[in-house]
């Protein structure tokens, strides 16, 4: 089984969703977003197996998405916020886990167990 976590090890449910996924035996395929975002094609694949649009996996309430002004009701194409997602990997909701076709965001961490 090919599973990967977009993990962030500085956050306790990525840590917690993680370890479940370890203690299952499960030896995921680690992708530390914020260095290493994914691209577009790689996200909007993300965000169909996940069957949410990017509004639903930032992270509004970021210092960062603040400044920025961003607000889920923005009117603003896929495009602008797949860039913005890219650009500025810290306003991205982790962990996510991807097995195949499918994708789980991780809070709680025990949500990971329903595409196991």
């Amino acid at each position: 089984m090919n599973v990967t976590i977009y993990h962030n090890t500085r956050c306790s449910k990525s840590r917690s969703t993680l370890q479940i996924l370890e203690e299952k035996g499960i030896k995921p395929t680690i992708i530390n977003y914020q260095e290493s975002p994914p691209s577009k094609e790689d996200f909007k694949r993300i965000l169909k197996s996940l069957k949410k649009n990017p509004q639903e996996i930032i992270r509004f309430n970021e210092k960062l998405a603040k400044e920025m002004n961003l607000s889920p009701d923005d009117n603003r194409d896929l495009e602008e916020w797949l860039e913005i997602m890219i650009n500025n990997p810290i306003l991205i909701e982790r962990p996510i886990v991807v097995i195949g076709e499918k994708a789980v965001l991780g809070r709680p961490p025990e949500k990971v167990l329903s595409i196991l």
